[in-house]
């Protein structure tokens, strides 16, 4: 799970990476914590590191403006909440609507988020000749939903970090 954000030294939310790698990134100076879990703490042979929510690196890092975002399979199954597209049930599949073989491609709007049963049934078929239908059409998230679904933030989570995230992602949540 990457659930610990990560702010440029400017306080701009740049990623999210796993427990291991933010804790990697405080050991080696790189980063603080800005927001730590109330109640955890990471510990080695003589260190002891809050678990960290939210971390700041040390030195800028200059990323190039995006406007959109990157189409990832993981991405796919967030973006539809892990909810097969065609039933409801827990997906675990991505699915092209129209095949890669018919020359469909990894996109956003190409693809959801389907059971394996499905996925399987479904075949080298568009949903159409397959004869099924779509619970809800595939979108293209923002930058800003992207960064809000990989945190997977629910509720109260999303009050504990609201000062680091940007009011744009706040309104997407």
């Amino acid at each position: 799970m990457r659930n610990t954000l990560v702010l440029n030294a400017s306080y701009e939310p740049l990623t999210t990476v796993s427990l291991k790698r933010a804790v990697v990134l405080v050991l080696q100076d790189k980063a603080v914590v800005e927001h730590a879990h109330p109640l955890g703490m990471v510990r080695g042979s003589g260190v002891s590191v809050p678990v960290p929510r939210v971390i700041r690196l040390q030195r800028y890092v200059r990323v190039p403006f995006r406007q959109r975002a990157p189409w990832s399979r993981r991405g796919v199954l967030a973006r539809d909440q892990f909810l097969c597209a065609y039933c409801g049930r827990r997906a675990t599949t991505v699915d092209h609507l129209q095949p890669k073989s018919r020359g469909g491609a990894d996109s956003w709007l190409n693809t959801v988020a389907a059971c394996a049963e499905d996925n399987q049934r479904k075949a080298d078929r568009t949903p159409e000749q397959a004869g099924m239908r779509l619970l809800r059409q595939p979108f293209e998230p923002t930058p800003e939903a992207t960064l809000m679904l990989a945190l997977g933030l629910r509720g109260s989570d999303m009050a504990e970090l609201a000062p680091w995230l940007p009011a744009a992602a706040m309104a997407v949540a």
